[in-house]
């Protein structure tokens, strides 16, 4: 009997994917969809990062089969993802008010700083609970084959706040990569000409794999990186 049952579900399950293999096959002769309105659906879920069309197909149909208030619930809350998310005004994190949940905890130790490129890799350090000052986020990282250059980051707001003369480490944890080592060098020259002698400036320790994104790294390497950083002086070649 529990030979049958599983040969019926291989069966079945056979049979599924032939069906969704021909479906995919005949929107695809077609060129089209049998809805305009699930087409345009298709499309906008298309747009998401790493979503290809059949994924999206995937998705839309997903969404017909939710029940009318869960769908709403949906729409309600990319809606509101959009309208209501600030950039929290001290580190450019993103934030329901002025300033972020982490800005505004008092446990922060506000002498140190991390500097990442993007919320995602802030994701990442705090994944680690290792780390236990504030945070600022550039939103990128200098790239001229990409037209981003220092102007388009938030360099400059960081050098601000490094001025108030309340920070006294910053720590680089930009992705091991050359975009990553050119705008970590950047900084250290803005850095530089504050000619503050009890400013600290470090970068992560190298358990992250040269070339490759912070956000990839697991929890472990990632934690004892910042635990086990380095001077970022003791790195440049002389």
């Amino acid at each position: 009997m529990v030979n049958a049952g599983y040969q019926l579900q291989k069966v079945v399950h056979g049979c599924m994917l032939k069906f969704a293999h021909r479906y995919f096959v005949l929107l695809r002769e077609m060129n089209s969809f049998p809805s305009r309105i699930f087409e345009q659906a298709v499309n906008e879920f298309a747009t998401l990062p790493g979503i290809g069309r059949r994924s999206a197909v995937r998705m839309v149909l997903h969404m017909l089969k939710q029940e009318g208030s869960d769908a709403r619930r949906f729409g309600e809350t990319i809606l509101r993802l959009t309208q209501e998310i600030r950039f929290c005004k001290n580190c450019h994190n993103i934030s329901d008010g002025d300033l972020c949940t982490i800005c505004s905890d008092p446990r922060r130790d506000p002498a140190l700083i991390c500097v990442v490129e993007d919320v995602r890799d802030l994701l990442a350090v705090e994944n680690t609970n290792q780390y236990h000052g504030l945070y600022h986020v550039l939103n990128g990282i200098i790239s001229p084959m990409d037209g981003i250059g220092p102007s388009n980051l938030t360099i400059d707001a960081l050098i601000e706040r490094l001025n108030g003369g309340h920070v006294n480490e910053v720590i680089m944890a930009l992705s091991a990569t050359m975009e990553g080592d050119t705008t970590v060098f950047y900084i250290y020259k803005k850095i530089s000409r504050l000619g503050s002698q009890a400013l600290k400036l470090s970068s992560i320790a190298r358990g992250v794999s040269i070339g490759d994104d912070l956000e990839y790294a697991d929890e472990v390497t990632l934690g004892r990186s910042i635990l086990n950083r380095t001077p970022y002086e003791s790195t440049l070649v002389r």
